[in-house]
């Protein structure tokens, strides 16, 4: 299984070149049977103006690791996945460390899909409660 979760990993990892989620050092760590986990840095890049972690950051971290979540649990190859809907609910406040995201289904269903995404700090501490929901679009 390490080998298998290495490789989709390698995927989401190397899909985030030259996009928004390399921009703000979006890096995904662990995957499993339904579940996908990223982290995110939280330096002054991240900050809003009293330095503590932007809420869009954060919101930014959610649907990043959602939508790939998405992407890697159903058929890349036959569809495009798109956030059609995000909320938040930030309950904590972080100056520096790490953030982690975790997105599990709440329901998986053939075009939409919807994600309960928990933001935490390196003490798992909550941080941040989000709902995303995607759809999964047929290529043509």
């Amino acid at each position: 299984m390490s080998e298998y979760k290495d490789k989709i990993l390698r995927v989401c990892n190397n899909s985030s070149k030259n996009t928004m989620m390399e921009t703000l050092e979006i890096e995904y760590v662990d995957v499993g049977e339904d579940f996908l986990i990223a982290k995110m840095p939280v330096t002054p890049k991240v900050h809003q103006p009293d330095g503590v972690l932007h809420g869009g950051a954060m919101v930014a971290l959610a649907e990043s690791v959602g939508s790939m979540a998405s992407y890697i649990f159903l058929n890349a190859e036959e569809y495009f996945v798109r956030g059609i809907e995000i909320s938040a609910n930030h309950v904590k406040s972080i100056k520096e460390g790490f953030v982690f995201a975790k997105a599990t289904f709440i329901h998986k269903g053939r075009t939409t899909q919807v994600w309960d995404i928990k933001i935490t700090n390196e003490e798992q501490q909550l941080i941040s409660v989000c709902k995303l929901t995607t759809i999964a679009l047929p290529k043509k």
